[in-house]
C-alpha cells in the first residue's frame, strides 16, 4: 500500500497533479490505536480513483508512537495546522480531540469492543447527571453545545438505545455498521492451525495470552501480582506466554521504559508484542486468554480460548458493555493459587456456548462492518459505490513468538 505523495500536492491540489477533480478525505489519527481502527475504513477508499485521502496526526496525550506507525504503511502526512486550514470533503476520526475546528464534515468512527469505560472527568456533568461511555457521552460529542460529527458510526443496536438518553441531538446522525475487529477474527477461526505454527506453538504446548488495557486498574498496571506466576508457575516445555499491552502504556510510559518493567518478562521467553502489531491472530491461536476490562479481553469470546480475569474496576465499566457481561461468567485469576492449575480447572468448567452472550453483545451486524461503512463514507461523499463486495481479509500470519520474546540490548527492541 502507498498512499503518500508531497505535502503540497495533498493540500493544495494544485495544477500539477495527475489524478484530478478527486474527493477529498481527511484521516485524522490521534493515537496508534485510532489509526488502527481508522486503517479499516481508509482501506475500503484507496483504491478508488475518484478519492484522495490525505493524513493528518492530531494533538493527543497518547499520541506517541503514531507517526511511525503512519510512515509504516508508506503514509506521508500533513502537519495538523495546514489540516486545519485546508478544505475536504470529508473528515474520517476515531478520537473527538480537535476535530470540531475542522473545515470539514466529520465521520466519528468508535473503536475498541463495545462502549466499555464510562466518562472519566465527571467534572463537565450535570447534578444528578449519569456517567456514560465517551463515545455515546454529550462531552465528546458537542462541543459548545452544537454536534460536531456529520455522522457517527456505533457496531451495536443497544448503542442507540444509550445514545437517545445520553445525546438524542445525535440520534439522526448514528449509524450502526458493525465491528471490523469481529469479521476479521471470525474470517480467521478456520485458520487457527496455521497461526500456531506461525507463532512457533509446538504438538503438545499450548499458548497462554495476557491483555492488558491502560489505566491503573488494567492488567498492567498490577502486572506485579501476576508476572511471579508467570515467570514460575507455567514450564516453559509446555507453555507458550504472549503479552499483548494496550498502545496507550507505551505511549504513556515510553517504549524503552516498558520494555524495561518487562525485560524479566523476555528473558524469561515470554513474548512482548510491540504497539503496531497486528494482535487478532494471536487470540484465535490461543488456548487460554487472561485479560482485565479491556477489548481484547473482550474480543477473545470469538475464539476457541479459554476466559480467565483479573481482577478489574466495576464503577469505570458500563453495566451494559460486553465486559461488564463476560465479568459475571469467566473465572478470576487469584494470586495465591498456582497458575498452571488455575487454567486447567477454567478449561475443565468452560460449557459450549458459554461466551455467546457476550460475543453477540460485540456487534449486532457480524460480517457487515466494511459493507454498511462503505455505503455511509460513498453517502456522504456524493458518489456511487465500486461495483463489487468489499473484501474482508483474515488477519495476516503473525511472526513466530521467538522474535517478540528475546531481550535485546535495554529493551529498545521493537
Amino acid at each position: 500500500m502507498s498512499v503518500g505523495t508531497t505535502k503540497p500536492a495533498l493540500i493544495e491540489q494544485g495544477h500539477w497533479l495527475t489524478v484530478r477533480d478527486c474527493k477529498r478525505v481527511l484521516v485524522v489519527a490521534h493515537t496508534v490505536t485510532f489509526a488502527q481502527r481508522l486503517r479499516e475504513v481508509f482501506e475500503l477508499l484507496e483504491t478508488d480513483l475518484r478519492i484522495q485521502l490525505v493524513f493528518t496526526v492530531a494533538p493527543h496525550a497518547f499520541g506517541s508512537g503514531v507517526n511511525e506507525y503512519l510512515r509504516n504503511l508508506d503514509i506521508t502526512t500533513v502537519p495538523w495546522e495546514e489540516a486545519l486550514r485546508a478544505e475536504f470533503d470529508l473528515a474520517l476520526a476515531a478520537g473527538s480531540r480537535g476535530v470540531h475546528q475542522l473545515r470539514t464534515p466529520v465521520v466519528r468512527i468508535s473503536h475498541g469492543a463495545g462502549q466499555i469505560k464510562l466518562l472519566t472527568d465527571v467534572s463537565t456533568l450535570a447534578p444528578g447527571e449519569r456517567r456514560s461511555p465517551g463515545m455515546l457521552s454529550r462531552q465528546h460529542l458537542l462541543h459548545e453545545g452544537r454536534l460536531v460529527p456529520a455522522a457517527i458510526v456505533y457496531a451495536h443496536d443497544r448503542d442507540l438505545k444509550e445514545l437517545a438518553r445520553s445525546c438524542p441531538e445525535a440520534l439522526p446522525v448514528a449509524h450502526v455498521v458493525g465491528d471490523p475487529c469481529v469479521d476479521r477474527i471470525t474470517a480467521g477461526g478456520p485458520l487457527r492451525g496455521s497461526y500456531r505454527r506461525a507463532l512457533g506453538i509446538e504438538d503438545g504446548q499450548r499458548l497462554v495470552v495476557v491483555t492488558s488495557t491502560w489505566g491503573p486498574a488494567s492488567t498492567f498496571g498490577r502486572l506485579d501480582s501476576l508476572v511471579p506466576q508467570l515467570l514460575s508457575q507455567l514450564p516453559s516445555d509446555d507453555y507458550r506466554v504472549a503479552m499483548l499491552v494496550h498502545p496507550n502504556v507505551f505511549a504513556g510510559h515510553g517504549l524503552r521504559q516498558v520494555h524495561g518493567w518487562l525485560s524479566c518478562c523476555r528473558s524469561q521467553g515470554i513474548a512482548v508484542l510491540p504497539p503496531e502489531a497486528d494482535w487478532q491472530a494471536l487470540l484465535i491461536a490461543a488456548d487460554w486468554i487472561i485479560g482485565d476490562h479491556g477489548s481484547l479481553t473482550a474480543y477473545g469470546t470469538l475464539t476457541d480460548a479459554t476466559m480467565l480475569l483479573t481482577a478489574g474496576p466495576r464503577r469505570e465499566v458500563s453495566d451494559r458493555s460486553p465486559a461488564a457481561l463476560l465479568s459475571t461468567i469467566a473465572p478470576v485469576v487469584s494470586p495465591v493459587y498456582p497458575l498452571a492449575e488455575q487454567l486447567e480447572y477454567a478449561a475443565r468448567l468452560r460449557r459450549p456456548g458459554q461466551y455467546d452472550e457476550v460475543a453477540a453483545s460485540l456487534s449486532s451486524a457480524p460480517g457487515q462492518f466494511h459493507r454498511r461503512m462503505r455505503s455511509v463514507v460513498y453517502r456522504m461523499l456524493g458518489l456511487g459505490e465500486p461495483a463489487r463486495p468489499p473484501f474482508v481479509a483474515p488477519p495476516s500470519p503473525p511472526p513466530s513468538l521467538t522474535r517478540w520474546a528475546s531481550s535485546v540490548g535495554s529493551g529498545t527492541a521493537r
